[in-house]
């Protein structure tokens, strides 16, 4: 069969970054951020996290393929903050949240 081996889809490659950066070169304040070896999961978690800073006008993610364990995430922002200070804060915030929910879990576990 054709399939890849299952490592592939978690693993990544050696030399390759987690997270790489790209500017929009048409668009003021925009950005795509390429995420390897996630997929869905990840993608909507990161997108809503965005959806709620109110500096933040779009943000979206794609995978371009199924068998391209990427996602893609493109992030446009007002004037008063950039796409990095977006994505890092969204992050950020994410990992306090789950933090919390770790943390509430073991109490009541």
């Amino acid at each position: 069969m054709n399939a890849p081996d299952r490592y592939e889809r978690f693993v990544v490659p050696e030399g390759t970054k987690k997270v790489s950066y790209e500017r929009d070169t048409k668009i003021v304040n925009a950005a795509s951020f390429t995420i390897e070896r996630e997929d869905h999961t990840i993608g909507n978690i990161v997108r809503m996290q965005l959806h709620r800073d109110p500096n933040v006008l779009f943000a979206g993610y794609k995978l371009p393929h199924p068998l391209q364990y990427k996602i893609i995430v493109r992030i446009h922002t007002t004037s008063q903050s950039s796409p990095t200070q977006a994505y890092t804060q969204a992050i950020n915030d994410l990992d306090k949240e789950l933090e919390y929910l770790k943390q509430a879990f073991e109490v009541c576990f």
